[in-house]
């Protein structure tokens, strides 16, 4: 059943959770790390990959608002232990650092 993006956006919102990397290095080791700056809607983003919007999903890519986590990032996360928001888009985990 295709969900309309309104309601996929709900769906998604009642998925989203609080997480510490702790909980997200298997992940991370699996390349399946999302991450996405603080300007967009964790959301949205989500909403994006689940419908493949390639267009929009090439245009945060290329201004650097979504990106894989690298092992930069992960080392800062290791030492900072910051929390975040996350959301699986199988199969990719959407992640957002909560400032």
């Amino acid at each position: 059943m295709k969900h309309s993006h309104e309601e996929l956006c709900a769906i998604l919102n009642g998925q989203t959770g609080k997480l510490a990397w702790s909980e997200l290095e298997k992940q991370f080791a699996q390349g399946v790390i999302i991450k996405v700056t603080a300007e967009l809607d964790l959301i949205e983003v989500a909403a994006a990959v689940v419908e493949d919007n390639k267009v929009l999903i090439k245009q945060w890519m290329s201004s650097l608002k979504i990106s894989n986590a690298d092992e930069a990032d992960a080392k800062g996360w290791l030492e900072q232990k910051p929390e975040f928001w996350g959301v699986v888009a199988a199969p990719w985990v959407i992640i957002q650092e909560i400032m």
